[in-house]
């Protein structure tokens, strides 16, 4: 039996259960929707100064906020919840309801066992040689002190990677860049969507909803030539889309077209976006922290002895790896999560409704200073293993827990060492004259125009 199997107990009686207090700032009509659109990482930041949990209102809807590691933990593991809510539902148009990402109970189960094997600890190793391909790719592109676009860059790597991977397609850079349009223009308005929940509105012809309904298109159009693609080659590699094609459902009988969309879906975009965002802020704090890109160069050369990098080199990366940490506890790629009580329930002294929406922010959990000494500071060794017992539990699970548990978690992080390792060996960094890494905020976090000099070691 493993911890996310097991229900987290309450010793709290059912009738001492209190109503969550209710967040200031409230607005009529928006409620804290424009707190949220205005400065939502803060925002969500300051909530745990009002309680373990507090209520919000977006809109005419009432959300529950959590804002402590322990409860986020046991909203993760817990039955009464499901995945659902603001986020999930603004994510529908994108993900579809028949996906790994958004589906629950039976379905969820069987497209986990039909994903599962191609995300094995033994089954990775496979993948290296395309990774290593990849990550070295991305170099050799650059040219030295020639300013890079770190958004079309880091994007182009991930969809490859991922495509070439797990679809064994041959997405040339033409398709990364329109994946990278896209994927920008649809998780801001889907985000605007969540946030501010109009209906209607979003239907009308103003530009923003044109634009973001071409992007959205064009997204699925992109899918259903993958799909397409692959049923007329006739080609049956061992990878993840073979598994789809060949799949059955609970009766015997082959899956349907609209979850073979679905799912294709869900491994390309959720997984581009979120690798891609996180190479983004590894580029950044390899930028603003260069004693520690010096520090990764030494470890790769040390461990791979001047050799170009390889996948067989990633468990020993150490440093590397806490970097990588590091930049993902500060700048979760995914800062808000949403569920949906089942029933009615309890979290920790609280009375959480049936169909109630709960709220929680990763970005929030993981910068809270009663969880982290320092907290906002960049500190790759306190993933040393004797300073990382000292983070609570649940402070820190960028690839979530229980059954819900991302299953590419091994899969993203050999991505993103070997993509670090390959790109720090080769060249420092600096910011280029335009270059702007404040935060965009969307249903992810990435910089707003990160661009950066590569220069020689």
């Amino acid at each position: 039996m493993t911890v996310e199997s097991v229900q987290p107990e309450t010793s709290v009686d059912p009738a001492e259960l209190r109503e969550p207090p209710l967040a200031g700032g409230a607005v009529p009509v928006f409620g804290h929707g424009l707190q949220l659109v205005r400065d939502p990482l803060d925002f969500m930041s300051s909530l745990r100064t009002h309680g373990d949990i507090v209520r919000l209102r977006l809109g005419p809807k009432t959300v529950y906020a959590v804002t402590t590691p322990e409860l986020t933990g046991a909203l993760a593991l817990s039955p009464d919840f499901k995945i659902d809510g603001p986020v999930w539902e603004s994510l529908e148009g994108l993900l579809g309801k028949e996906g790994v990402a958004t589906a629950n109970g039976p379905l969820h189960r069987r497209q986990r066992r039909t994903m599962q094997p191609a995300f094995r600890m033994d089954a990775i190793p496979n993948y290296g040689p395309i990774m290593e391909e990849e990550a070295h790719a991305l170099t050799e592109r650059w040219r030295p002190g020639t300013p890079i676009d770190c958004t079309s860059e880091s994007f182009r790597v991930a969809v490859r990677m991922a495509a070439r991977c797990l679809l064994r397609g041959d997405f040339m850079d033409e398709r990364a860049e329109r994946l990278s349009t896209d994927l920008a223009t649809v998780f801001r308005g889907m985000y605007r969507r969540m946030v501010v929940p109009l209906g209607p509105l979003y239907k009308l012809p103003f530009p923003a909803n044109r634009e973001f309904n071409r992007a959205l298109a064009d997204l699925h159009l992109l899918v259903d030539e993958i799909v397409a693609e692959r049923r007329a080659s006739g080609q049956k590699p061992d990878d993840l889309l073979t598994a789809l094609l060949e799949a059955k459902d609970d009766n015997g009988e082959p899956i349907g077209e609209q979850e073979i969309h679905d799912q294709v879906v869900a491994i390309i975009t959720p997984g581009a976006e979120t690798i891609a965002s996180t190479i983004m802020w590894l580029l950044q704090a390899l930028a603003e922290h260069p004693e520690h890109a010096e520090k990764v160069r030494a470890e790769v050369e040390s461990v791979t002895g001047g050799q170009p990098v390889g996948f067989e080199h990633v468990r020993s990366l150490r440093h590397t790896n806490n970097v990588i940490l590091e930049a993902i506890r500060l700048r979760p790629a995914v800062w808000i999560l949403t569920r949906r009580a089942i029933t009615d329930t309890a979290l920790g002294e609280y009375r959480i409704p049936a169909g109630a929406d709960i709220i929680y922010s990763p970005y929030a959990i993981q910068r809270d200073a009663r969880s982290y000494d320092r907290h906002l500071d960049f500190d790759p060794d306190r993933w040393l293993p004797e300073r990382a017992k000292e983070v609570p539990k649940y402070a820190m699970s960028p690839f979530s827990v229980g059954n819900r548990k991302c299953p590419s978690d091994h899969f993203s992080m050999a991505q993103l060492s070997l993509i670090t390792a390959a790109i720090t060996a080769k060249y420092r960094f600096e910011p280029a004259d335009d270059s702007d890494d404040s935060v965009r905020v969307g249903i992810t976090l990435r910089p707003d125009n990160l661009r950066l000099r590569p220069l020689p070691w």
